[in-house]
């Protein structure tokens, strides 16, 4: 697995990085991700995009980082703690699109996990209607893996995405786009497991879990793809790394906890109470 490597430093704890946005309830987005990467014990930076101002209910602001800090704080990890992964969330606009993309060029990232993050589950948009083509056009073809959901799926391919066959082709376009290997999760389709269809071009893995009835689902996106990234900068092969994941949040879905009065977040440490 190629890692990006700061000259002169001999790190041996794996390292993730997340780039994506700050959510000040912190169910989803950096803390989401941040939690996750110590879960798996692997050692966590961060590159913010934008600062939310959200809850359990809703979002109530979005305020953009500039795309040239949003360069800066990815130069400024990469050339001195470096990544053994990487994973996007929340990018926002095209501008910040684009740069991101720039800056994993420049840098040869190849273990990276895109969470082409869209829509809160509160319903808040994103992610901007100008920034879809260039993260079709910029991010994706840079992914070894990317985590859409029915709706996201749905947008990145062009075709609605309801059942296991659409979701199927819905696969594959999205494939055809440049990643190494599409997850569509299953969670906005119907049925008693949560199946995620796993593609990489040659043939297709289903991940199921069992479906729980609770409002608790905030940042389960973001927790996915971040167990994903936390396992490649383990060591592990893409398949054997989403496997993990979905075992991950199938435990934090399962063990979250009652937070706030709207969809509360997924328990990030279910595993240290079990232990």
């Amino acid at each position: 697995m190629n890692r990006v490597e700061p000259s002169g430093q001999d790190l041996r704890r794996p390292r993730a990085l997340t780039i994506a946005g700050s959510d000040s309830g912190g169910g989803a987005g950096i803390q989401a991700d941040l939690k996750t990467f110590s879960a798996f014990g692997v050692y966590g930076a961060s590159v913010i995009t934008a600062v939310t101002a959200q809850n359990t209910v809703g979002v109530r602001a979005i305020h953009e980082i500039p795309p040239e800090i949003v360069a800066a704080q990815i130069d400024a990890v990469l050339e001195d703690i470096g990544a053994d992964a990487i994973k996007t969330g929340m990018l926002s606009s095209a501008a910040i699109v684009e740069v991101v993309a720039d800056r994993l060029r420049a840098h040869s990232v190849a273990s990276l996990v895109v969470d082409p993050v869209m829509v809160a589950k509160s319903g808040d948009a994103l992610l901007r209607q100008d920034a879809v083509r260039a993260l079709r056009e910029s991010i994706l073809p840079l992914a070894m893996v990317v985590t859409p959901n029915a709706p996201e799926a749905a947008v990145l391919s062009g075709i609605e995405v309801t059942d296991a066959e659409s979701a199927r082709e819905a696969a594959r376009r999205i494939h055809d786009l440049g990643p190494a290997m599409v997850i569509v999760k299953g969670g906005h389709l119907d049925g008693d497991n949560s199946d995620d269809l796993v593609y990489d071009g040659h043939s297709f893995e289903i991940l199921s879990g069992r479906r729980v009835a609770t409002p608790h689902t905030h940042g389960t996106g973001c927790t996915f793809s971040a167990a994903i990234a936390a396992s490649l900068a383990r060591g592990l092969e893409p398949l054997a790394a989403a496997r993990e994941a979905r075992a991950f949040l199938q435990g934090a879905i399962e063990n979250a906890e009652p937070l706030g009065s709207g969809h509360g977040p997924v328990n990030h440490l279910w595993r240290s109470s079990h232990a």
